[in-house]
């Protein structure tokens, strides 16, 4: 397993719930990310290494290299490399054993069956045995974690789901166009109606009580509507630093995925 890399488009809590599998499995994982990411979950995601150089998640290390050169001596060290890629123009170069989109749009920015031997989407937006070999179903519910070999995951319902019985009112949305200025820290506990954060000095307010899981980096640009963070109403504050349920599904669906295929090989 040494030998099979596996890179990951997208640097998010999902993303990097999959990664932290693959990696304790014995594969080696290079994550590629935009300049600028938007992940809320920033304890649990790689991306947070695009501002701050390197992260640990579990005890696993990701660190951010100038270059797709580079990879290979970040790897050797029992570490992830993340490099700023969002074109995905290093894929060639590497020539990668696995492909894993986990960007999570809701829609194919790119990847294409072709790039890689193994080539796996998370989520809608992508047709099995068309444009990816494998898609991993991502939608809470009876089907989390289902591996699609045919036909495509459930389509995106615009509705977040439920968390301690909270699904639209637990996420957090900016109030407007600007920096965001956090006035808490994820691990917060919160109240309805209090101030998480400031957009051009208009305040984001919380709808519900618990804990602040998730807020965007600090001084991100946000526009009006975007998702900015994420309240937990089960109000336990260890889950903002752990990998969810969610994202330890989804990372045995593409380990499940990557052992089939290496058996059939």
């Amino acid at each position: 397993m040494n030998n099979i890399l596996v890179i990951i488009r997208g640097g998010g809590d999902l993303a990097t719930g999959v990664a932290v599998r693959l990696f304790r499995a014995g594969f080696p994982v290079m994550i590629l990310e935009i300049e600028r990411p938007t992940v809320i979950r920033l304890p649990v995601s790689f991306a947070r290494a695009i501002y701050e150089g390197k992260v640990m998640v579990e005890e696993v290390e990701a660190v951010l290299i100038p270059s797709w050169e580079k990879a290979e001596d970040i790897i050797e060290k029992g570490k992830i490399p993340v490099l700023i890629d969002p074109e995905g123009s290093c894929i060639e170069k590497i020539s990668p054993t696995v492909i894993v989109d986990a960007i999570l749009t809701k829609r194919n920015l790119g990847t294409r069956k072709d790039q890689a031997p193994l080539v796996i989407g998370l989520g809608p937006g992508f047709t099995a045995g068309e444009d990816v070999d494998v898609v991993i179903e991502t939608k809470r519910g009876h089907n989390l974690g289902r591996v699609y070999y045919h036909g495509q995951a459930a389509p995106d319902t615009g509705v977040p789901g439920e968390v301690g019985g909270e699904s639209k009112r637990r996420l957090l949305r900016a109030p407007t166009e600007g920096k965001i200025v956090p006035l808490h820290q994820i691990g917060d506990l919160v109240k309805a109606g209090e101030i998480i954060a400031e957009v051009e000095r208009i305040p984001l307010k919380a709808e519900i009580s618990g804990v602040l899981r998730g807020l965007i980096y600090p001084q991100s640009w946000v526009t009006r509507g975007m998702k900015a963070g994420d309240i937990d109403p089960r109000g336990i504050r260890e889950f903002c630093f752990t990998i969810s349920d969610k994202a330890r599904s989804l990372g045995g669906a593409v380990l499940e995925a990557i052992c089939a295929y290496l058996n059939k090989k």
